[in-house]
Formats: structure tokens, C-alpha cells, sequence
């Protein structure tokens, strides 16, 4: 029942699937999109290693929650990968990021909260009511610090 096939033929619009059949649901959906960059960077008021010039191949994670469009996507991947390069990574890749970042200490923790807040200003008009659910910033395979929306609210 579930076995291999050969799709002889594609679907067509109108005539083997309709419109109004590509939206399945009106669910909130999370999506998600990594990225890597490279940067440098040192920490004050830190005594140990990092306080000393140093690199990292950081990796980012962003989740993107929204609601359906009529043909079923939350966001488009090319979109988050488009804000990405456009409105954030340009601050990040192959950068001195105390020099690139706004004022603060470049801690993993201050500047996942920096990359959540970009991306949440660029998604702020989506018609889809696409917002950032959380971002995950890897300094290292296997540390990394976190925003989720429920801690970036004002408590």
C-alpha cells in the first residue's frame, strides 16, 4: 500500500488538487532555520581565556512561529534566510563584534538576545502573525545560551 512508486504524473492545479484544498489547517505552526558565521571577539571584566582576542564558528537557530498562508506555508525559508543575510548576519560574519555590536559585553547570552530582537523587529509586520518563538546561539558544538519569547516578555 505505502510501497515505492514512480510518479508518472505531477498534480495539477484545478484539474487533480484545488485551491482551496492547499491550506490543510489554521493552526500556529513553529518553523526553523540554522545558520553558521564566523566572528571574533573578547569579553571585559572576565578573568579566563576569553579575555583574551579569540574566534568562533557560531551557530544560530531561530524558531518562527506563525499561522498558515492560503497555500499552507508559515514563513518561506528563503524569507527568515533573506532577513538573516540582509538585516543581521552583516553585523556578525567574519566581524570584531565589539566593534560591530551595539554597546555590551559579547557574551553568548547578551547577544542572543540582540539576534532575537532583530529578527522579531524584521518579522513585526508579517501577515501570517509570524513571530520569533525562541533563538539559540552556539558559541561552541556544545555550548549555547537562549531566548525564548516567554522570558523576552517584561516580567
Amino acid at each position: 500500500m505505502y510501497g515505492f512508486t514512480i510518479v508518472e504524473n505531477l498534480q495539477k492545479m484545478d484539474q487533480d488538487i484545488k485551491h482551496h484544498e492547499l491550506k490543510y489547517h489554521q493552526k500556529r505552526v513553529l518553523v526553523s532555520k540554522e545558520f553558521t558565521f564566523d566572528a571574533a571577539h573578547h569579553l571585559h571584566c572576565y578573568e579566563g581565556k576569553c579575555k583574551n582576542l579569540h574566534g568562533h564558528t557560531y551557530k544560530v537557530i531561530f524558531g518562527v512561529s506563525g499561522f498558515v498562508d492560503d497555500i499552507g506555508l508559515v514563513i518561506d525559508f528563503g524569507d527568515i534566510k533573506k532577513i538573516w543575510k540582509e538585516q543581521i548576519e552583516v553585523h556578525l560574519d567574519h566581524r570584531y563584534l565589539n566593534d560591530t555590536l551595539p554597546n555590551m559585553n559579547t557574551t553568548a547570552e547578551n547577544m542572543v538576545v540582540w539576534i532575537y530582537e532583530k529578527m522579531e523587529e524584521a518579522l513585526k509586520d508579517d501577515p501570517n502573525k509570524c513571530r520569533v518563538e525562541f533563538v539559540k546561539l552556539y558559541e561552541t558544538p556544545t555550548s549555547f545560551a537562549e531566548a525564548r519569547r516567554e522570558w523576552m516578555m517584561d516580567e
